[in-house]
């Protein structure tokens, strides 16, 4: 399979196949996790768990790709690809989630489209009745 993230296109953190990290874990830039990583990932705009990586973590991103083991929620703003040979047991948010034939997945989806400024709900008016308070006669 190709590689699924090209150096000269955009930047990123590439965490390597030797690297184990435990906590908080979040980037500006794409993230490409190819080691084991324990805790929280993210915001950030991209998140690749590469196909040697284990991962036990929720993760929160623009974008989700996992070619990798991951045991935790995937919550992405854009999309979730879960890619052939990828093994993911956690819940999955996202307005577009891809699960590729292969994949192993146990959990649940939900999707709903991303809310815009111009699609979110109008504010309501101020109620202006008398609010009734006391007891009743």
């Amino acid at each position: 399979m190709a590689d699924s993230y090209n150096v000269a296109s955009e930047p990123a953190s590439v965490l390597g196949t030797t690297l184990r990290f435990k906590g908080e874990l979040s980037a500006s830039e794409a993230l490409v996790i190819n080691g084991q990583v324990e805790g929280i990932i993210g915001p950030a705009p991209k998140v690749t768990i590469g196909p040697e990586a284990h991962v036990k973590a929720s993760v929160n991103a623009d974008v989700i790709i996992v070619e990798g083991r991951v045991e935790g929620d995937l919550k992405a703003q854009v999309s979730i690809a879960i890619r052939p040979r990828a093994n993911v047991r956690g819940n999955l948010e996202s307005p577009l989630v891809n699960i590729a034939e292969g994949a192993a997945f146990n959990g649940g989806v939900t999707m709903e489209p991303a809310r815009t400024d111009s699609r979110a709900a109008p504010a309501r008016a101020a109620d202006t009745r008398p609010s009734r308070t006391g007891t009743a006669d």
